[in-house]
C-alpha cells in the first residue's frame, strides 16, 4: 500500500511511518507531498494532514489513530503513544519526560537528513531503541 503524508517529517509523522511498517503494512511505500497540500493522490491512504484518514483526532496526535483504529493493543507502543502525543502537541505541562529530547532528536534528524526518505531510516532506529527501552522498563 502506499501512503502520503506532508514532506518534513518530524516526530508524530516519522513515529507513524515506524508504525505503519513495523506493525500494520510491512511493504508499505511512503510518499511526501508539499506541506499544506490538502488533495491526498488516488490509490493512497493519508496520514497526518488535516481531513486524512489517519490524523489528528480529539486533540491526540496522529499515532493514536492507527492504534485504534488498528485496535493494536500493546502496552509499549500504547506509551510510546503518549510520549509522542506530548511531544506533537500542545502541552501546559509534560508529564512523559523523554517527550521534548525526542521531539528535539527527530527535528535534528530531519535536519540532518539529504531528503524524508533518509530521516525515515535514521527515525526508524531511534524509534526500535524508544519500543526497546520503554519494554526493557516496564513502561518507564
Amino acid at each position: 500500500m502506499k501512503w502520503v503524508t506532508w514532506e518534513n517529517i518530524g516526530v508524530d509523522r516519522m513515529a507513524c511511518c515506524w508504525l505503519i511498517k513495523k506493525y500494520i503494512d510491512q511493504e508499505a511505500e511512503f510518499i511526501f507531498i508539499p506541506e499544506g497540500e490538502q488533495e491526498i493522490p488516488v490509490d493512497t491512504r493519508g496520514f497526518d494532514i488535516p481531513g486524512a484518514e489517519f490524523s489528528h483526532r480529539n486533540g491526540r496526535c496522529s499515532f493514536y489513530s492507527f492504534l485504534e483504529d488498528y485496535n493494536i493493543q500493546d502496552t509499549t507502543l500504547k506509551k510510546i503513544a503518549q510520549i509522542v502525543d506530548e511531544a506533537d502537541t500542545v502541552q501546559e505541562i509534560f508529564l512523559e519526560p523523554v517527550a521534548p529530547g525526542l521531539d528535539f532528536i527527530c527535528d535534528g534528524i530531519s535536519l540532518n537528513s539529504k531528503d524524508d526518505y533518509e530521516a525515515l531510516e535514521k527515525g526508524f532506529i531511534i524509534y526500535d531503541a524508544l519500543y526497546a527501552m520503554i519494554k526493557r522498563n516496564n513502561h518507564l
